[in-house]
């Protein structure tokens, strides 16, 4: 079985914790985390843009001007691409930029994240993950023990705890999510990983 280190609340290193290989020791597949990021960031998008074409601008309900005589070229609309204030061509529009993917395809790339953290050594195990209210000053010297480098650490839960939440809401670089709403995304954007040890049965659970 895969292992990593396994951590206390206090930061301090107690021993190792093994890992299920059906989510943390699964061969890379570097095709497959590709296709699946660029469709969770393509799922970010927006896709407000949006232009007038001719039919939509308002006005041009006449010439604007004689058809000869003027000197100028021959318009028959203000609502012709060329006028100022005219239609648009081939400008954006309102679009989703949603891509389908596979369940299993998702859960496939996410055990791939999770397993090249482990095998870089950039995953960790905490004990547990729990405060009873809100404690930014105690999150925040976990996490220089957890993460002595300030990178971009991620906390996995197992459930949705409102009291972590708060306490690493305004700590730059850090965030937490749940293991049911883990996805391969947030384990590549994050440089240090640490995973409540409940939140590995989560995982094993949803994963293997």
């Amino acid at each position: 079985m895969a292992s990593a280190k396994l951590y206390s609340m206090e930061g301090s290193e107690v021993g190792a914790a093994e890992l299920p290989d059906a989510v943390f020791g699964v061969e890379p597949n570097p095709q497959l985390l590709r296709e699946v990021v660029l469709a969770l960031r393509n799922a970010q998008r927006q896709g407000n843009a949006e232009t007038k074409t001719r039919k939509e601008v308002r006005g041009g309900g006449r010439k604007p001007y004689r058809q000869k005589g003027t000197g100028n070229a021959r318009h028959g609309s203000t609502r012709e691409p060329q006028m100022r204030g005219g239609g648009v061509v081939f400008g954006p529009h309102k679009r989703s930029y949603r891509q389908q993917v596979p369940v299993k395809a998702k859960r496939k790339a996410l055990c791939c994240a999770l397993s090249e953290r482990v095998r870089q050594d950039q995953l960790v195990v905490l004990e547990s993950l729990g405060y009873s209210e809100p404690k930014t000053k105690s999150m925040a010297k976990l996490n220089e023990q957890l993460s002595p480098n300030g990178k971009r650490t991620l906390y996995v839960t197992a459930a949705p705890e409102s009291a972590v939440i708060l306490s690493a809401r305004n700590l730059p670089r850090v965030h937490v999510q749940t293991a049911t709403d883990l996805n391969a995304l947030d384990i590549l954007n994050a440089a240090r990983v640490v995973v409540a040890k409940d939140a590995v049965d989560a995982l094993q659970e949803r994963l293997a």
